[in-house]
Formats: structure tokens, C-alpha cells, sequence
């Protein structure tokens, strides 16, 4: 097995690294939220409004990370704090309709930019690679003790 974990090690990192880059060079040409915004709001699109601390215990992150970030967000317009809709003390994070529009045209957008790249491939490709890059992230969420919630 260690050759297709190097393999796979390697095509990870080209992976990221791509997707890094052409993400940085559509944030700069446009209004796109960057990574971590694009992240919180779609796990807060998914759960609803979270607090801080349901955050921090979703990621895996501090919650000075998570002040950061989040405060950056609250001042793109992107999110609002809002009461607890169940009552409790915590107020909690919830998406604007600027974060809703700004999180749909980024969504569109990497569709699209997928759409490019699988061109050529067949429909049972796709969905091969799809199952399979599936499974490998409930593989980390499992090692990680923190599944993601799919829409």
C-alpha cells in the first residue's frame, strides 16, 4: 500500500494547491467570500444559526480563531448575531441575505468551474469520483470524530 498512499499524498497536495490558487485568483477578480467564509456559511446554511461554541466543536477550531473569522464575516454583512431561536443565552451566527446571495453566486461559480474541468468525462466517471471522494471524507470525519451534515 505505501505506493498509492505516496501517490495519493501527492495528488492531494496538487489538489489543494489548485484549488488554492484558482480560488485566490477568482476572490481577487470578484466579490467571492474567501475559504473559510465559503465553510461556515454553508455548514450554517446546512445546521441553521450556530453559536460560537457549536462552531468551534464542528471544526475542531478555538474560538479566537472563530472570533476572527466570524467578525470578519459580521463586517462583509455576510452573517448577523441573532437571539438563540430556541430560547437559550448564547446568540448565534445566521446567514444575511448578502451572505445567502454571495454563498449561491460562489456555489454557481464552482460549479460551473467544475463543469469545465470533468468536461469529457463520462456521467459514470463522475459518479465513481464523486462516491469515491465521498467516502474519503467520511474517512477523515470519522478519524476526526466530527461528521459533516450533508445537505
Amino acid at each position: 500500500m505505501d505506493e498509492p498512499i505516496r501517490r495519493l499524498e501527492f495528488e492531494t497536495m496538487l489538489l489543494t494547491r489548485h484549488s488554492d490558487l484558482f480560488n485566490a485568483q477568482a476572490r481577487r477578480a470578484s466579490r467571492r467570500l474567501d475559504r473559510s467564509a465559503y465553510v461556515l456559511l454553508s455548514r450554517i446554511e446546512i445546521d441553521g444559526p450556530m453559536s460560537i461554541g457549536q462552531l468551534a466543536n464542528a471544526f475542531g477550531l478555538d474560538c479566537s480563531t472563530l472570533n476572527r473569522q466570524t467578525a470578519a464575516m459580521l463586517r462583509a454583512g455576510v452573517v448577523e448575531r441573532i437571539p438563540d431561536p430556541e430560547g437559550g443565552i448564547a446568540r448565534k451566527f445566521s446567514i444575511t441575505a448578502e451572505g445567502r446571495a454571495r454563498l449561491t453566486d460562489d456555489r454557481r461559480r464552482n460549479h460551473e468551474s467544475l463543469a469545465r474541468i470533468l468536461d469529457g468525462w463520462e456521467p459514470e466517471e463522475v459518479a465513481d469520483f464523486v462516491a469515491m471522494v465521498h467516502r474519503f471524507n467520511e474517512g477523515i470525519e470519522r478519524l476526526e470524530g466530527r461528521p459533516w451534515p450533508r445537505p
